[in-house]
């Protein structure tokens, strides 16, 4: 089974780059499945319904989403409850009797007699919310499937330091596939495979603008750097210039066998 995973792609330019990139990236991989993130993909903060079926059609099997999902809910809530939706949210939220937070958080996606299982998590050190440990949850979810019914599974941890990532790296080993440690927006260079053939990177990066401030332009950040006030409203990067950051992984048997880092600088 071959998958390419794009992370974090950034507002409406960045959009264009994907999509300007994406053919050529099929072609050369030939993958089963394409997995993105969609966190920031409208204006630094929010999905919304129209933008996930543009991606539908551009053959993209899996969305994943971060901490910034209920900023704008009224614009997702309808898709992220569809039976046939692609968006998976953070499994670890928690969820009572009260109340139940929409959308699903880990799932099986089947393509060419292939099942892929998806689980993404969050971690609460640094981020805005609190959430069930990861750690159990992703043990409660891979032991509540038949592992008959899934070829893989990969697992999305968004978190902001490093030492929770490698713990769960540490602890899912031979019980997944692939993990990625998503959130700190650089690709980084700890690719490796474990003792049981788990394969993880600690951060996949992003699709933005070559010359930007995690896709702010920087004079307009400059105020905030300079006096820590955040009062100054932050300007987006208009760019030709782009980077494009992705992986490509190899599995067989539920086993990673190749990951390939994959880095485009492109222009428009």
């Amino acid at each position: 089974m071959k998958v390419i995973i794009f992370w974090d792609i950034y507002w409406r330019v960045w959009r264009k780059a994907f999509k300007k990139e994406l053919s050529n990236l099929s072609n050369l991989y030939n993958p089963d499945f394409i997995i993105a993130n969609v966190d920031n993909i409208t204006s630094w903060r929010w999905a919304i319904e129209k933008l996930m079926l543009k991606f539908e059609k551009l053959w993209v099997d899996v969305l994943t989403w971060w901490d910034h999902i209920f900023d704008h809910e009224n614009h997702i809530l309808d898709y992220l409850g569809r039976d046939n939706s692609i968006l998976l949210r953070p499994a670890n939220f928690y969820e009572t009797n009260y109340y139940k937070i929409p959308g699903v958080w880990y799932k099986i996606f089947s393509k060419k007699g292939k099942n892929l299982l998806v689980i993404h998590l969050l971690w609460e050190a640094f981020m805005k919310y609190n959430v069930y440990n990861p750690f159990l949850k992703a043990e409660e979810i891979i032991s509540s499937i038949n592992p008959n019914d899934y070829d893989w599974i990969i697992v999305d941890f968004h978190k902001e330091t490093t030492a929770e990532g490698y713990g769960l790296w540490a602890f899912l080993d031979w019980k997944v596939s692939f993990i990625a440690w998503t959130h700190t927006h650089i690709q980084t260079n700890d690719d490796i495979i474990l003792k049981w053939w788990t394969w993880f990177i600690s951060d996949i990066w992003m699709v933005w603008s070559l010359d930007s401030i995690i896709g702010a332009d920087y004079l307009s950040v400059k105020k905030r750097f300079i006096t820590w006030i955040n009062k100054w409203k932050i300007e987006q990067k208009l760019s030709n210039n782009y980077i494009l950051s992705a992986v490509y992984l190899e599995i067989e048997n539920k086993k990673c066998i190749k990951i390939e880092k994959i880095r485009i600088n492109g222009n428009f």
